[in-house]
């Protein structure tokens, strides 16, 4: 079963753009089914997202509030976040963290890092915007589940002279940093739009959900993507997790129910409408999802990875080079997708252009997103290259 979902920056469950905005409503209880799974491993604690560690304090404290009178501490903040020779932080999206996490590990997606940010920010006494970046959605993958990324980054204000950290403020935007950790065209950074912090926690809790679903702690998926409807009702995406879970777990009139409320609220999300059509046909409701699919094909004719797995198909035919061509279509809109070059790289071993399987594998391990991904392509890469040098040595 193919489910799509969405994961902000580099993990939220699926979601697309509703082509007119709509006036969203707080669903009913009726789509939350507690009764069909087991209490949650570990409770889930809204609290800890942007709780600080002692180790955050003290570097808070230590290395960047004592700069001196005259010092602008958002640009200690800024220049700890980017310099090399500072926190040394790292992108990898292979886990959502916490404010404390992501510290710890020096890594984390660009949710986890701006969440870590907002945290020593507001140790700093500094007002924190979170905003929501208007870029493609990056898809990804994870065995049958695929995954739509979007991108989200703060502002940070001038230091308040309140020091209450609940006070209200109004941040002067024409003089704010913004801190983003990848890079952004201006216009897209220009046209972004600001988020609550309900919202943040309820998209951290959502990639969570995400995240758990995917490593199959179905019944730890449910609660975080229940919670994340409880912190901001008005997060669809979380409605559309919630479905994606219900599925998995063979629950599909309670996956109906959560993926109709979804697209009720945002009839064009191509995400909302592939889900809920998938779950109608698995209820024997093919008139229904008939229509649904023939919308869907009307609003995005090839979907993400449509190319990628005919390719795939071929492969398997042994068609490397129409494999080739089908993965070269699937580069030409994503071309820094990191699995697209390694499959590329394959198919191009596999006819024995030994050259441009080196460099796509090259391209995937630059273009790798965990420390996983970034080691296996890096193996493979030894394996093209000592080939190479056999090859060159005979």
């Amino acid at each position: 079963m193919k489910a799509w979902a969405l994961i902000l920056c580099a993990a939220a469950i699926l979601s697309g753009c509703a082509s007119q905005p709509v006036a969203y409503q707080a669903p009913q209880q009726q789509l939350f089914h507690d009764q069909l799974f087991q209490p949650p491993g570990t409770p889930v604690d809204t609290s800890r997202v942007f709780a600080l560690s002692p180790a955050m304090r003290d570097y808070v404290h230590n290395e960047l509030g004592n700069q001196g009178a005259g010092k602008d501490v958002r640009r200690q903040l800024f220049d700890a976040l980017y310099r090399r020779d500072k926190l040394q932080l790292e992108y990898d999206s292979a886990i959502t963290r916490n404010a404390a996490q992501t510290f710890e590990a020096r890594a984390g997606n660009c949710l986890s890092l701006a969440i870590m940010t907002a945290a020593l920010a507001r140790e700093l006494n500094l007002p924190v915007q979170f905003q929501q970046v208007q870029v493609d959605e990056v898809w990804s993958r994870a065995g049958n589940l695929y995954f739509a990324s979007n991108h989200v980054n703060l502002s940070l204000g001038r230091p308040r002279a309140e020091r209450n950290p609940y006070a209200t403020f109004s941040m002067d935007t024409a003089n704010a940093l913004t801190v983003d950790f990848i890079p952004v065209p201006a216009k897209a950074r220009e046209e972004a739009r600001p988020l609550s912090e309900d919202t943040i926690i309820a998209m951290y809790l959502n990639n969570r959900a995400a995240e758990l679903l995917a490593a199959g702690q179905i019944d730890d998926a449910y609660w975080a993507a229940r919670k994340a409807a409880e912190v901001d009702p008005q997060f669809l995406n979380a409605y559309n997790t919630l479905g994606v879970i219900y599925q998995h777990h063979g629950n599909q009139e309670a996956a109906e129910l959560a993926l109709r409320y979804a697209h009720s609220q945002s009839p064009d999300n191509t995400i909302f409408l592939a889900n809920l059509a998938q779950t109608l046909e698995s209820v024997n409701k093919l008139d229904e999802a008939a229509v649904l699919r023939a919308r869907l094909a009307r609003l995005e004719p090839y979907p993400p990875f449509h190319f990628f797995h005919q390719g795939q198909e071929a492969m398997k035919l042994g068609d490397y080079a129409r494999a080739r061509k089908l993965f070269e279509q699937e580069l030409e809109r994503v071309p820094d997708y990191h699995e697209f070059h390694f499959w590329l790289a394959v198919a191009n071993y596999q006819l024995g252009n030994l050259r441009a399987a080196d460099l796509h594998m090259a391209q995937a391990m630059k273009n790798s997103t965990t420390r996983g991904d970034h080691d296996l392509y890096a193996a493979k890469l030894d394996r093209i290259r000592a080939h190479e040098a056999q090859l060159r040595a005979k």
